[in-house]
């Protein structure tokens, strides 16, 4: 198992700029269990330790992971409460970690609703790695994709710009994406084949990739059969293959 994991690594070479994970499938993994959903949710944030880890070794630049979007506010309140405990939890648990391995952590979404203990949480954690290089980690939080372009255009007003000044680059600039590496690959968990409004923007030109695997199972080998799916895509933008 080893050695084919290792033959598997050595076909890796060309790796995303920026990859975009939809965790999702924590509930029914769960489920699968006999256990309750909030199990579920502690499994995949105790799992991202390893998609962080292993997205370091492979050299990422970007990793956008989608932890919370403006329409998990719906979901039952006790089922809020624990991803937000969890989403804490994390932070304090792992951001000595992240810092010292060179991860600058950017918070994605819109920061009102957040919790005051939370929001203060994901400040000081922006803060304190904002220098590092080694990674770009993104947690999109309270994030959608629609909301963000509506933020973005609203602020391109905001600044006064006319209607025929704002053009796609121009929201580019203004999205909470501002400033990151182009989306290459967006990887969903669980099987499930839909964006769920996760960088709809940014998703224009990204390549695809879904496994029915779990997020509490995808771990470092299910992320390395992703980039080597990605690697082997030819990508033409709308143009022809030559």
């Amino acid at each position: 198992m080893g050695d084919s994991s290792e033959t598997s690594e050595k076909q890796l070479h060309r790796v995303p700029r920026h990859v975009g994970i939809i965790m999702d499938g924590n509930g029914r993994w769960a489920q699968q269990r006999g256990l309750a959903r909030s199990a579920g949710h502690k499994a995949g944030t105790e799992n991202l330790r390893r998609v962080i880890e292993a997205s370091i070794e492979f050299g990422l630049p970007a990793l956008t992971l989608y932890a919370f979007s403006t329409e998990n506010w719906k979901r039952p309140r006790g089922e809020v409460d624990a991803l937000l405990s969890l989403m804490a939890a994390a932070l304090r648990d792992e951001l000595g970690d992240l810092h010292r391995n060179g991860v600058r952590i950017r918070h994605l979404g819109r920061k009102e609703g957040i919790p005051g203990l939370l929001l203060a949480g994901i400040r000081h954690a922006e803060e304190l790695t904002r220098d590092n290089t080694q990674l770009a980690l993104n947690v999109a939080f309270n994030y959608g994709g629609r909301a963000d372009i509506v933020d973005a255009v609203r602020a391109l007003m905001r600044q006064g710009l006319a209607a025929d000044a704002i053009d796609e680059q121009a929201i580019t600039d203004a999205l909470s994406t501002a400033g990151l590496p182009p989306l290459d690959l967006v990887i969903r968990t669980a099987g499930e084949m839909r964006l769920s409004n996760f960088l709809i923007w940014e998703a224009a030109y990204a390549e695809y990739y879904s496994t029915p695997v779990y997020f509490p199972d995808f771990d470092r080998a299910e992320l390395l059969q992703a980039l080597l799916a990605y690697q082997n895509r030819e990508r033409r933008y709308g143009g022809l293959s030559s």
